[in-house]
């Protein structure tokens, strides 16, 4: 599974990586989250999607 987050759209509320901490993680200099890998193995596919679905921005996409 590939987990992407848009910069862009990404506001900073920290609800992913508070939500899924082994996925996401915020950048020092903004606050901004970021994904830790890429790819996302098995054992963390249910941390992502329900990162992805916490992001009231909508910036992190799932495939």
């Amino acid at each position: 599974m590939r987990v992407r987050v848009d910069g862009k759209q990404c506001q900073g509320h920290g609800v992913c990586y508070m939500t899924a901490p082994d996925v996401f993680a915020p950048r020092e200099e903004d606050g901004h989250a970021y994904v830790l890998h890429e790819e996302v193995g098995p054992e963390l596919e249910a941390a992502a999607r329900d990162g992805a679905e916490a992001c009231p921005e909508r910036a992190i996409t799932v495939e």
